[in-house]
């Protein structure tokens, strides 16, 4: 979503906030802007479109040494110059991320005197501390503005009248204080600030910071001066490079064979799991809990679908996964002794962190989750234990690592959880032995790439698709069709094989390419029995196949084949082709691959 810099330095801090955008233009964006004090004046340049006209635009004399930047994804408002931030209103600036979701009431009850030149929630924010800031000084303005509004912020805040000085906020959304030599930073994602310090501060909801080149001070909701941990990054420039990949996705399609050996070493000991992979805290809740919860959006739900399957499947513990958005807004009937897993890539996703402090306030869980990507997220932290990915940065929009890490982590948790229940030492043996075979399996079906190159060709005049699973391969289907959509922008679907005659064999016909996902498993000769409906209907299928399927090419049917043994693993081995054929079928299509249109990386809003 949106993304924030800002920087007070001794020198000149123009190129650091337009590198900061720069590194924040994976979070996804429409527009962008900068606004610097300089010689006495307040100055706000802002573009739509991309970084670069911004950069283009600017005066290469422009110089100052205090400044606040932004990345905009709209929210309220189109995507215009005029909405976009930051925004300035008298002797204030601010960049916002968030929605304040009362704007029209402050505006009534505040604002009736003030022009709007925008279409935006956050310029009503700038008016409002302006406002404030009449009778009060600024740290006091932003304490009663904060105090006047319902919804999320991450804030950065410039005032002429104190031109050393940047003013943070936090509630709902990220924000950190980057800590350098003769400058301090404040950033929505330490992406934007590894380049100059690999040292933060994570602020907490409710914190209001000032940032000063020598200074930081960190006040609670009551305005108390309180202290917050300086942490320390493993970030590297090279995390943001794509090296010698033509996109940042295909580089992370490639980087999941170590990302997936970084998920499951020194977890896995003699072929075992230890349970202090959950840290500390587990033996609160290892002893307790009879069900487990999952809660999740987008990509992280396909994977807590799968576990779903695992969990009941392997360890016969009940479990339930839910979509966080649909789940924080209904009454649910959770039987207590529940376990609850939030999965999000970045730790920060709106509808999750909500859900979780929503179930945190009930009595019927016993304990709390994290499966993330990001130790310094709000999930991270707000959950009693996490188990993190250590997936590495992913830039690319359309998760690829983060997902099949989030599945490995995900096994690694069924096993500690289910030795309670079903699961034995010999299964333990069994599902580690194929945990330590995923990165060598992952770097073999990595090498059907040029094949399935040729078959995007296919899809060059391709609107709509059909992505066909059984089990807890069906995700995966669901995962390909989404993973399409994404960043080719054909229209697909995914339904469980079985259900083709209620309905989705009405679309298929000789136009329509229908992708399979075959695993040799149980539920193999249902699946072809399936298979041989399209046929009848002229359907063309690609069906992704383990080697020991079966499976054969004719006239209507293609066959990859998969090196994927019949083991509760696979699902993580069929998405690695299902990736390569979205993207592939986008560069057939001349999309942007790795920011495609109306998306965002880290979704920090409703």
């Amino acid at each position: 979503m949106c993304g924030i810099i800002a920087t007070v330095a001794k020198a000149n801090v123009v190129d650091v906030l337009l590198d900061g955008l720069k590194h924040l233009e994976y979070r996804g964006y429409d527009s962008a802007g900068i606004a610097v004090i300089s010689n006495d004046k307040l100055d706000s340049y802002r573009k739509e479109g991309k970084v670069i006209e911004l950069v283009n635009s600017l005066d290469k004399k422009l110089s100052a040494t205090i400044g606040i930047a932004h990345t905009r994804w709209a929210t309220h408002g189109k995507p215009l110059k005029k909405n976009a931030h930051p925004h300035i209103s008298g002797n204030i600036a601010i960049v916002h991320n968030g929605i304040i979701e009362n704007y029209l009431e402050i505006q009534k009850k505040f604002l009736k005197d003030y022009i709007l030149y925008s279409e935006t929630d956050s310029e009503i924010l700038a008016h409002l501390i302006n406002f404030f800031s009449r009778h009060h000084s600024i740290l006091d303005a932003v304490y009663l503005s904060l105090k006047e509004i319902k919804g999320s912020y991450a804030l950065g805040i410039l005032d002429k009248n104190n031109p050393e000085i940047i003013i943070a906020a936090r509630k709902g959304s990220p924000m950190l204080i980057g800590l350098g030599e003769q400058a301090n930073y404040i950033s929505s994602d330490p992406q934007a600030l590894i380049k100059h310090t690999n040292k933060f501060i994570y602020l907490e909801d409710g914190d209001v910071a000032t940032v000063s080149v020598d200074m930081v001070k960190i006040y609670d909701e009551k305005k108390n001066i309180i202290h917050r941990e300086v942490k320390k990054s493993n970030l590297s420039l090279d995390s943001n490079s794509k090296n010698n990949y033509k996109h940042y996705m295909l580089k992370e399609i490639f980087e999941q064979p170590e990302a997936i050996m970084a998920t499951i070493q020194d977890r896995i000991i003699n072929d075992s799991v230890p349970k202090e992979i959950l840290g500390p805290n587990a033996e609160e809740y290892l002893s307790k809990f009879k069900i487990v919860q999952i809660i999740a959006c987008g990509t992280s739900y396909h994977a807590a679908l799968v576990a779903k399957h695992w969990f009941e499947r392997l360890a016969g513990i009940p479990c339930h996964a839910e979509i966080a958005s649909e789940f924080r807004y209904r009454r649910h009937a959770v039987q207590k002794d529940t376990l609850l897993i939030c999965i999000s890539q970045s730790g920060e996703t709106a509808d999750t962190l909500s859900a979780l402090r929503e179930i945190k306030k009930t009595d019927y869980y016993v304990g709390t989750i994290a499966v993330c990507n990001v130790p310094e997220s709000s999930l991270a932290r707000e959950c009693g234990s996490t188990i993190f990915t250590h997936a590495g940065p992913e830039i690319g929009v359309a998760s690829t690592k983060a997902f099949t890490t989030q599945l490995a982590a995900l096994m690694l948790l069924v096993i500690v959880l289910g030795k309670k229940f079903e699961i034995t030492k010999e299964l333990e043996e069994s599902l580690c032995m194929q945990l330590k075979s995923l990165p060598q399996k992952i770097k073999s079906t990595l090498l059907l790439n040029s094949k399935i190159a040729d078959l995007a060709k296919v899809f060059s005049d391709k609107e709509h698709a059909l992505f066909l699973g059984r089990g807890s391969h069906y995700p995966i289907a669901r995962e390909g069709a989404l993973k399409l959509k994404e960043i080719s922008y054909i229209h697909a679907e995914a339904y469980p094989a079985g259900e083709l005659k209620h309905g989705p064999l009405a679309i298929v016909d000789e136009n329509m390419p229908v992708i399979v996902v075959a695993p040799n498993n149980t539920v193999l000769e249902k699946l072809k029995s399936n298979l041989e409906e399209v046929k009848a209907r002229g359907g063309k299928l690609y069906i992704f196949a383990d080697k020991k399927s079966g499976f054969k090419n004719d006239e209507i049917s293609q066959v990859f084949e998969i090196d994927a043994p019949m083991n509760p693993v696979s699902p993580i081995l069929f998405t690695i082709p299902l990736q390569l054929l979205a993207y592939h079928c986008a560069i057939i299509k001349g999309t942007n691959v790795d920011m495609p249109r109306n998306l965002a990386k880290s979704v920090t809003v409703e």
